[in-house]
C-alpha cells in the first residue's frame, strides 16, 4: 500500500545490521510494501562486520543515502573498516570484511564512508533528536551535539588521507578529554560514564553507570537514536531509543533480530511527543541463523 500523495513520508529509524544482508533486504521489501518509496530510512552505524554479507548492505544502504532517502551514522565497526583500508589495522579472528576489502571499489567505499556523519540532528512532529552510534556526552544539548559532530567529521574527511591516518591512530583512552579523537571515541564506542569520563566497557558499580541515565537526570528536552549496546537489548525510556537487538548475535545464549522504529508521522497518541510514547511501533525482523561464533 502506497501513502496517499502528499503525504509525509514515513521515518524509519534501525539498529546495527552488522552485515546481515537477508534481514536487511526483508526489512526493506516491507517498508516498500507498506510506503512505497515514501520512507526514509535512518542508520545508527554498524551496518558491517561480524555478520556475511557487508557489501550487499552498504550497497542498499548507499541507494538509499544518495537518492535522498537514507541517512547513516558511522558506528565503531565503520570505523574499524575506514582504519583496514587505511592500512591502520590488520584484519582480525573476528572480522568477516573481506568482501568490502577485497572489492575493486574498495577505494571508492573508502571515500563515502569518510564522507558519512557520525552525528544527524533531525525533527520528529516538532521534536528535536539526534541519531548516534553509541551515545552523547549527558549534558550536551542538541547544539553542543551537532557542533562536536561537526567537528568530528572535519577531521575523518580531509582530503590528506595522511593527515586522517594521523587522527585515527591517537588513541581515544590517551588524548585529551574533548579533543576531536576522545569525542569520537565516545560518540561510537561509550557504554558507561563517570562524571565527565566515558568507558567502551559495561559499566561495573557507582559511580560508573550507562551514560543514558546520566543524560535522563538532566531532563533534556530531545530525543536520542542509537545503538551499539546489543547485551543491553532494545531500550525503550521517554527520550531514548536504544535499537541493537543483536541480529548477528543471534544464537549466544539469545535471539537475535533486526529493529526498525517507526515513530507516528502526524503525531504521537495522548499529545506525547514521538519519543515519550510508552510503546512505540516497532518491526522485528528475526535473525536468519546463528551468524557470530565467539
Amino acid at each position: 500500500m502506497t501513502p496517499p500523495a502528499g503525504a509525509s513520508p514515513q521515518h524509519v529509524f534501525v539498529g546495527d545490521v552488522q552485515g546481515c544482508a537477508d534481514e536487511f533486504e526483508e526489512l526493506l521489501a516491507r517498508l516498500r510494501n507498506r510506503f512505497g518509496d515514501e520512507f526514509v530510512l535512518h542508520s545508527v552505524g554498524d551496518l558491517v562486520n561480524r555478520g556475511p554479507d557487508n557489501l550487499r548492505v552498504l550497497e542498499r544502504m548507499r541507494e538509499l543515502v544518495e537518492g535522498g532517502r537514507g541517512h547513516h551514522v558511522l558506528g565503531n565497526h565503520e570505523l574499524g573498516l575506514i582504519a583496514m583500508l587505511l592500512g591502520l589495522r590488520e584484519v582480525g579472528e573476528r572480522d568477516t570484511l573481506g568482501d568490502v576489502l577485497e572489492s575493486a571499489e574498495a577505494p571508492d567505499w573508502l571515500d563515502w564512508l569518510r564522507g558519512r556523519s557520525v552525528v544527524e540532528r533531525g525533527e520528529l512532529s516538532g521534536q528535536a533528536y539526534v541519531l548516534v552510534h553509541a551515545s552523547v556526552h549527558p549534558d550536551w544539548s542538541v547544539a553542543d551535539c551537532e557542533a562536536v559532530g561537526a567537528r568530528v567529521h572535519a577531521q575523518l574527511a580531509q582530503a590528506d588521507l595522511d593527515a586522517v591516518r594521523r587522527f585515527l591512530r591517537q588513541d581515544p583512552v590517551e588524548v585529551e578529554a574533548n579533543s576531536e579523537r576522545d569525542l569520537l571515541g565516545r560518540l561510537v564506542s561509550c557504554r558507561g560514564v563517570n562524571g565527565a569520563a566515558w568507558s567502551s566497557k559495561k559499566p561495573a558499580e557507582p559511580p560508573d553507570e550507562p551514560w543514558h541515565r546520566a543524560w535522563r537526570r538532566r531532563s533534556h528536552d530531545y530525543g536520542v537514536v542509537y545503538g551499539h549496546w546489543a547485551t543491553a537489548g532494545l531500550h525503550l525510556a521517554p527520550g531514548l531509543r536504544g535499537l541493537d537487538t543483536g541480529c548477528v548475535h543471534h544464537g549466544r545464549g539469545h535471539d537475535g533480530f533486526l529493529t526498525a522504529w517507526l515513530p507516528a508521522m502526524e503525531g504521537a497518541p495522548d499529545g506525547l511527543a514521538p519519543f515519550d510514547v510508552p510503546a512505540p511501533v516497532l518491526w522485528q525482523i528475526p535473525a536468519r541463523r546463528r551468524y557470530y561464533f565467539y
